[in-house]
């Protein structure tokens, strides 16, 4: 009797390079199913309407045979494997603490009841066990972690191919992904829609083009919002569209210069921010530098809201916050900045940073996101020093020099000199009326000044410091 096996898509939304996918393939006949996990569920976020983009796409890459649930992982499995006769549940690993808890306790489950399990690596170029220092502790500091853990390893597994042939096996069940009950907030998504395309085959050709001309000055042009030296396929590995093993031989594959190493680098991160979140599960919710757990944060829940809507009265913060509202992106140059804004200049916890771009982010990734606000606030692994705060108005001035990417999103200063763009404060009331604004009426004066609060922030540092 030809084996029935259940694979479970997770954060591999495609089928090349899926090994638990191609093992499934070749020892019987495939369930592919999707589960949409209640107790892991971010309702009404930006990731939701990419995943169901995703998800259809997929689906018709599977000659429609992929089936969608809601609900326990357990009881889901359950339920298909007495209904159908199945020899073996696939899937690939996940990295998280709450998905390593509930895949284990699956796994025990299954194997108790002599249900084969196999388990694969998709996600990362090395497993975070692989990795460690000579006395077997975790790396906290990302260059030798890269450079001496990573890089002196075993090269990352190659990329596979699409299975040659999936035979499929029929179940009972919905193959239609408003069953998941994603999208709620209607109006909000369709904007989305104007600025981003899913899929394996989204993602590979993005791929190729970026590596065609974008890669060209990557190390230095990706500073620049309005350059195009950026590859915008965060989301695409977010949902595993395209694999970190491809996107690194892919890049590998070309002429070794230091653009290509400084890319191959940021695949080097995420692994790191992976690496850190698996070692120190407790981060997602906690500081990972104690010390922080004492820092008198302010949290105006004002200046939060100004924060979030665009509106704080400094030009290439509310720019990059209302690319995030209308696109779920936001550049990475810009993110550093606007956290930093948050956290520093206006000392507000970074769970509310982390907790706003969960749900604005079409690219939200457990691992990147809470690293990345722990990184910002200084409480993380091989963090921004808490005394380094990104000043907005020199950011925008030095990596939005012809106000470009400014202008575009706050399109009330279009018409003021770029001179005055960062710091419009500044501009004569003349200016001011030549360019049809009026601050406090057309554009926010701003809800702290720079210098102040940047003297506020290392004060409050001051109070930690020297804390065990």
């Amino acid at each position: 009797m030809t084996k029935r096996i259940i694979h479970i898509f997770k954060n591999d939304l495609r089928l090349s390079d899926n090994p638990a996918l191609t093992e499934a393939s070749k020892a019987g006949h495939v369930i592919p199913i999707y589960i949409v996990d209640e107790s892991d569920l971010h309702n009404d976020s930006a990731q939701n309407w990419w995943l169901q983009k995703s998800l259809e796409k997929l689906k018709k890459s599977l000659d429609n045979n992929l089936y969608f649930f809601r609900g326990d992982y357990k009881e889901i499995i359950t339920s298909i494997i007495s209904e159908n006769d199945i020899q073996g549940v696939y899937w690939n690993r996940s990295y998280d603490p709450y998905s390593i808890q509930r895949d284990k306790d699956l796994k025990l489950y299954l194997e108790d009841n002599n249900i084969e399990v196999k388990t694969f690596n998709s996600l990362l170029l090395w497993e975070p066990w692989q990795v460690a220092k000579q006395d077997g502790s975790p790396y906290r500091v990302f260059s030798p972690f890269y450079r001496n853990g990573c890089l002196n390893q075993i090269e990352p597994r190659f990329p596979l191919p699409k299975p040659n042939e999936i035979n499929y096996f029929k179940i009972n069940g919905s193959k239609d992904t408003k069953s998941l009950n994603l999208l709620n907030r209607f109006n909000w998504y369709d904007k989305l829609n104007e600025h981003w395309d899913t899929g394996e085959k989204v993602a590979q050709k993005k791929l190729s083009l970026f590596l065609e001309d974008g890669i060209d000055n990557y190390k230095d042009g990706r500073n620049f919002p309005s350059k195009k030296n950026v590859s915008r396929l965060s989301p695409h590995i977010r949902f595993g569209e395209v694999s970190s093993n491809q996107i690194w031989y892919a890049a590998r594959s070309l002429k070794e210069d230091k653009n290509i190493d400084h890319f191959c680098s940021q695949l080097g991160w995420r692994e790191f921010s992976y690496y850190l979140l698996y070692h120190f599960p407790f981060m997602e919710k906690e500081n990972l530098n104690k010390k922080f757990d004492n820092f008198p944060w302010i949290n105006n829940l004002e200046h939060l809201q100004a924060w979030q809507k665009g509106l704080t009265g400094y030009p290439i913060i509310d720019a990059g916050m209302r690319e995030l509202w209308e696109t779920g992106y936001i550049h990475n140059r810009v993110r550093m900045v606007v956290g930093s804004f948050l956290v520093k200049n206006l000392l507000i916890h970074w769970h509310y940073g982390h907790a706003w771009f969960n749900s604005c982010l079409v690219d939200a990734d457990k691992a990147n996101n809470t690293a990345g606000w722990q990184w910002i606030a200084g409480s993380g692994a091989d963090a921004a020093p808490y005394f380094r705060i990104f000043n907005p108005i020199t950011q925008g001035q030095n990596f939005d020099e012809d106000g470009v990417y400014t202008k575009k999103w706050v399109p009330e200063l279009s018409k003021l000199p770029n001179k005055y763009l960062f710091n419009p404060w500044e501009a004569s009331s003349n200016i001011l009326n030549e360019a049809d604004l009026e601050l406090g009426k057309d554009y926010p004066l701003p809800i702290v000044d720079i210098k102040e609060s940047r003297k506020s922030a290392l004060q409050a540092f001051e109070t930690i410091k020297n804390k065990s």
